[in-house]
């Protein structure tokens, strides 16, 4: 079963599977009911009266679709080594579908650069029942409601930084890409508040720029946020973001060419 809506995630599978049980008793149980508490969460005012009135009023194209409205949930593989961290779910997007990043065009661009890397069964996300896996990925968002104007207040990223806690308390992924600076300075935001990294002297947001964090850490790695504007304008382009990717998958597979050398913070 593919993940989809509120505490879905795909099955386990492999030797990751194994490595991460270990670690956390079955994951994808526990991401599951994760999911279930960021879908029923209305900390942010602001941002449940915006969701739920796009949710009503619609846009005409899909008047007879039946919104999600909701805090959309992480998706994808619960022994993923990859957590891709994205800004926000669009009002039309993932506030309709339930799924991040599906039904708009960032995602559109984004599962075609994810299939064409190898992270991804099938190169589009148009539903939460399309079929669509992950493989050694999972997709989550540093705001889990749709924000008025993509524009998410410094209070409303700080109320959903405890759900990307855990996300990454369960997953221990071994590498983390930012899509984006709101996503990179939420990641980092969230380790200094945690003790974790000491500042963020050093780490600036870049596309293709890759850090080494202390201790066990994931390493970081930045992109271009696979907004509509960013990749019609051609400043991020298909070969740019697949790049990210393939540099991604070598140093996950432990190549000794995984990127440029990065400072250790």
């Amino acid at each position: 079963m593919l993940c989809a809506g509120a505490g879905e995630v795909n099955q386990p599978a492999g030797a990751r599977s194994t490595r991460r049980a270990r670690m956390t008793p079955d994951p994808a149980r526990a991401l599951r009911v994760l999911n279930e508490q960021i879908v029923a969460c209305r900390k942010c005012p602001r941002l449940v009266r915006w969701r739920e009135a796009v949710a009503r009023r619609k846009r005409r194209a899909y008047r007879d679709w039946d919104y999600w409205g909701r805090p959309v949930p992480g998706f994808g593989d619960p022994t993923a080594e990859l957590l891709i961290l994205g800004l926000a779910p669009a009002a039309h997007g993932g506030n309709r579908t339930g799924r991040v990043f599906t039904g708009d065009r960032s995602g559109d661009f984004l599962f075609r650069m994810l299939h064409r890397a190898g992270f991804a069964n099938q190169p589009h996300s148009l539903h939460r029942d399309d079929g669509l896996r992950l493989h050694n990925a999972y997709i989550c968002a540093a705001v889990r409601c749709a924000p008025p104007a993509n524009r998410p207040r410094p209070e409303e990223i700080a109320n959903c930084r405890p759900y990307l806690a855990r996300e990454l308390e369960l997953l221990r992924p071994r590498a983390v890409l930012a899509l984006g600076k709101i996503a990179f300075d939420a990641f980092l935001a969230l380790l200094v508040e945690q003790g974790k990294l000491p500042s963020r002297a050093g780490l600036r947001f870049a596309h293709g720029a890759s850090y080494r964090l202390p201790g066990e850490l994931p390493r970081l790695f930045a992109a271009y946020h696979p907004s509509q504007q960013n990749t019609q304008t051609g400043r991020l382009t298909p070969a740019m973001f697949l790049g990210v990717l393939r540099r991604i998958r070598r140093y996950l597979s432990g190549s000794s060419g995984a990127g440029r050398p990065a400072p250790l913070c």
